[in-house]
């Protein structure tokens, strides 16, 4: 059974995203197929800014939220990445809990679905780069969602209501179909025993 874990990459109070990544993980339920799906909250980890002595890519954990961090993402075949963009980019503190890790990310796919003012495409074209350089294969189809088509919001300062529109299912599932099938054609490279 592939697993994917759908990982919330905004850690602020009152964000948007807890809705949407709860969305994504209702239509993923919904899907037949052999993929199974959990939510990742990155607040759930309460990682500090990146305080580990070592470079991620030589492995070597010194601190025990890295090492469950690093667990939880090792577990995984692939990813849908529930992103917010912020001032053009991705949250830092998703940035922060991707420079973690190294080899837990390495030889897998992702998905993205993405949300702000201008859909969180921005944020999206960032994290794809830094996710080549962590050797993550990133699939075409994502999910853009507007702030002004997607959520009702009275208040700029408040969450609102996140009302997708009815494109959004769909396109959601293409793109988890994809993270699914691009996770099973990398196993390979993840076990060498199947090569």
């Amino acid at each position: 059974m592939t697993k994917i874990g759908i990982i919330l990459g905004s850690t602020r109070p009152g964000r948007r995203g807890q809705a949407v990544a709860e969305w994504v993980a209702a239509v993923a339920a919904k899907q037949d197929g052999d993929a199974t799906y959990e939510l990742v909250d990155l607040a759930d980890f309460d990682l500090p800014v990146l305080d580990e002595e070592h470079p991620a890519l030589f492995g070597k954990y010194g601190k025990e939220h890295t090492t469950r961090w690093a667990e939880a993402i090792g577990s995984y075949d692939g990813f849908v990445f529930v992103t917010a963009e912020y001032n053009h980019s991705v949250p830092g503190a998703l940035k922060n809990g991707l420079d973690y890790l190294f080899a837990e990310w390495n030889n897998k796919a992702a998905g993205f679905v993405s949300y702000g003012l201008h859909g969180g495409t921005r944020a999206v074209e960032h994290l794809r780069l830094i996710l080549a350089e962590m050797k993550v294969a990133t699939v075409r189809s994502q999910v853009v969602l507007s702030l002004f088509n997607d959520f009702k919001i009275t208040d700029p300062a408040e969450t609102g209501t996140f009302v997708p529109g009815a494109h959004q299912e769909p396109t959601l599932v293409t793109m988890l179909s994809e993270v699914v099938s691009w996770s099973q054609a990398l196993k390979p490279l993840r076990d060498p025993a199947l090569v």
